[in-house]
């Protein structure tokens, strides 16, 4: 498998490592046999991580990214060939109740992490990962490709623009006049899987309502998003790490990783499916929402479908079975650990092996 034998003994380093994505990729890089230092605060999201990790195998840096001195100091001592960021405030109600910690952390993260990548003697390829959110929302149903224009009436949207407007700039006055490694942004949609215990998020709400025996009640159940399983993005974010690694100039740029534009379906159909794969019938209650989200958003990826040869694999259904079946394993109290990396193996097509 390309994918297994290029990033075998590769130095990944990784921002946002102990997150939802961040987990996940880390896990598949370690079943590449790829070298893993992973950058992240201290939060309630490392207990998770290390449930669900073999942590143990990864260089464990817990720092902030907005602490320049010390974060260019673990990378310059690391020297990666591959640099993926990832560290963010990822949630749009908690950019309400702290809007400039969530623009700080987005914006001057990403440019701390763009700025120290200039000064790395190996490095191949710089990928920041931003949001689908990062597009000027006009609720199109054609879905947004990457030439369009960027905006948030929101402070998340706002703060991942920005960021794209910070990796544009350095794109056009540094990046492209050196040819030491390539850059590229990537933007995703909604990403479900297991082991995403964020608030006001549409699963984990699912799940937090079994645990506690709760009704379930939902923001904005006609709502549609882009919604794939978390292993969708992170398999471009790795093809994409890769062509640039291999061709800068062809590769470097903005990309979109999406589920097909055929595939839409509502926040309360997601639900109903979830709760059905689980085998629990639950009655879905309708509250409005305490601030302003989007109803249609749409990601085009035919860029990455047809320049990367990049495309999904698991269509919306069987994403929110192989996520309830996370779960499932989850509730039962089995090893979620081998769940997760099982799902890996299925995915990418790895031998499995006795873990």
């Amino acid at each position: 498998m390309q994918l297994e034998k290029f990033y075998k003994n590769k130095r990944i380093f990784i921002t946002g490592h102990t997150g939802f994505k961040g987990s996940w990729l880390t896990s598949c890089l370690l079943n590449f046999g790829a070298k893993v230092m992973g950058f992240s605060q201290i939060d309630e999201r490392i207990k998770h991580y290390k449930k669900i990790c073999y942590y143990k195998k990864v260089k464990n840096v817990y720092s902030d990214i907005l602490n320049y001195k010390d974060l260019k100091q673990k990378i310059l001592k690391f020297n990666p060939q591959i640099i993926i960021h990832l560290a963010a405030q990822s949630l749009v109600s908690i950019s309400y109740k702290d809007p400039y910690k969530t623009i700080e952390t987005n914006v001057v993260g990403t440019l701390n992490i763009i700025n120290i990548s200039r000064e790395i003697k190996n490095l191949k390829s710089l990928l920041v990962i931003t949001s689908d959110k990062c597009y000027h929302n006009k609720e199109l149903i054609r879905g947004y490709n990457e030439n369009d224009p960027l905006g948030g009436d929101d402070p998340y949207s706002a703060s991942k623009a920005s960021a794209e407007f910070v990796f544009n700039a350095y794109s056009k006055s540094f990046f492209r006049h050196q040819k030491k490694f390539g850059f590229a942004s990537a933007r995703a949609g909604n990403v479900i899987g297991g082991g995403d215990w964020s608030n006001d998020r549409l699963i984990p709400d699912c799940v937090k309502s079994i645990e506690n025996k709760k009704k379930f009640v939902i923001r904005n159940p006609k709502s549609t998003r882009p919604w794939q399983h978390v292993l969708e993005p992170v398999s471009g974010y790795l093809f994409l790490a890769k062509k640039l690694y291999e061709d800068k100039k062809k590769y470097s740029g903005s990309w979109n990783f999406g589920p097909s534009l055929r595939e839409t379906i509502e926040v309360k159909d997601v639900a109903k499916l979830f709760f059905g794969f689980i085998g629990i019938s639950k009655k879905v209650f309708i509250k409005k929402g305490k601030f302003k989200e989007a109803n249609l958003l749409k990601l085009n990826s035919n860029k990455a479908i047809n320049i990367l040869k990049w495309k999904s694999k698991w269509n919306m259904k069987k994403s929110i079975q192989e996520t309830a079946r996370w779960y499932k394993d989850y509730l039962e109290k089995k090893n979620i650990k081998l769940t997760l990396n099982n799902q890996i193996k299925e995915y990418f097509s790895i031998k499995k092996d006795n873990d």
